[in-house]
């Protein structure tokens, strides 16, 4: 699950249309995590019903400023970065959610625990263990498909046979994981607030206001979704093997494990292409695949789960402007 999470977090860092902000988001316990240009927001529900919010600035490295404008590279750096964002709302909403509600906690108890959140030895470890997840998942879903494969070489020989069924086992591991963990009741309402997300941040880009009953009659699949981007990464890597040898396993995990950064910058850039074509009929198709994953990774929200969306995405699109305008901000607010 928390694998998953990092990877469908991707969706944070695509581009939209150019006339509009560059808004995403990820679902989160029992919450949506909302990302801006200067900050991402966190609301979460909790269990007396009210909702909690935890805001994380991005703080923009300027050594990477360069390489964020190249592509391929761009998007290894923006899956990185976004899987760093990622675990820290995570955490923050696994964490907030846990605890007792009607517990009295002051101002100062709560900014305390927000500054230990943004503490740069606690910053550093949770980006390091979503990178780490990240790159965990990414190696078990390379991996294991081909040493699968290489069992059947008796069978099924040659360079093209092996790729092959290497990608179909890649691709039914794939969705039998997605399938499987969606089966249990949190992840069910983990991809409900996923579909809240997606619905929310389309009812912006139709230019709707922002309410529950808007946002309850827009889709809840989006091109940008990072599940697009786990489908072209599998799809992607078979077409790259078929360039390097498969035998013996030994060599064949070396380089599936040598490609696996062009892979992942191979589908960054497909998927921002997809999303800037979602609205020519004759392109547009191109990302419907991605589409079909959606429909195992996000669920239908209740009105509730669409008011945290849509709660989440205000607190974000305030704290942009307060950014913009150099005015300080509360980090940490209950209401």
């Amino acid at each position: 699950m928390f694998a998953l999470s990092i990877i469908c977090r991707i969706g944070l860092i695509m581009i939209m249309k150019k006339s509009l902000p560059g808004y995403g988001g990820q679902a989160v316990i029992e919450g949506v995590m909302m990302g801006g240009k200067y900050t991402t927001v966190t609301a979460v529900r909790r269990t007396d019903h009210s909702i909690t919010f935890f805001e994380c600035p991005k703080n923009e490295d300027p050594s990477l400023t360069l390489f964020k404008k190249i592509p391929f590279v761009r998007g290894i750096i923006s899956i990185f970065e976004a899987s760093a964002i990622g675990t820290k709302h995570l955490n923050y909403a696994s964490g907030v959610y846990e605890e007792d509600p009607n517990a009295a906690e002051t101002a100062d108890a709560a900014a305390k625990n927000t500054e230990k959140l943004h503490g740069h030895g606690t910053v550093i470890g949770l980006a390091a263990i979503g990178i780490l997840s990240f790159l965990f998942a990414k190696f078990v879903f390379t991996l294991v498909p081909a040493v699968a494969a290489s069992f059947f070489e008796p069978l099924i020989r040659g360079g093209v046979g092996q790729v092959l069924l290497e990608g179909f086992f890649k691709i039914m591991l794939l969705f039998g994981y997605i399938y499987f963990i969606s089966l249990t009741p949190m992840i069910k309402r983990l991809f409900q607030y996923h579909g809240a997300e997606h619905k929310v941040i389309n009812t912006f880009e139709d230019g709707m206001a922002l309410t529950v009953e808007n946002v309850r009659k827009h889709s809840r699949f989006h091109y940008r979704c990072g599940s697009s981007f786990i489908l072209f990464t599998a799809v992607i890597s078979i077409f790259l093997y078929f360039f390097v040898p498969t035998d013996p396993l030994w060599l064949r995990l070396v380089y599936r494990l040598l490609l696996i950064p062009v892979d992942l910058g191979l589908a960054y850039e497909i998927l921002r292409f997809t999303n800037k074509v979602r609205h020519v009929p004759v392109l547009r198709w191109l990302g419907y695949p991605g589409l079909w994953v959606q429909l195992l990774t996000t669920k239908e929200p209740d009105s509730d789960q669409m008011e945290v969306g849509i709660r989440a995405f205000e607190r974000m699109r305030i704290r942009e402007t307060a950014i913009e305008k150099n005015k300080p901000v509360l980090v940490h607010q209950v209401l």
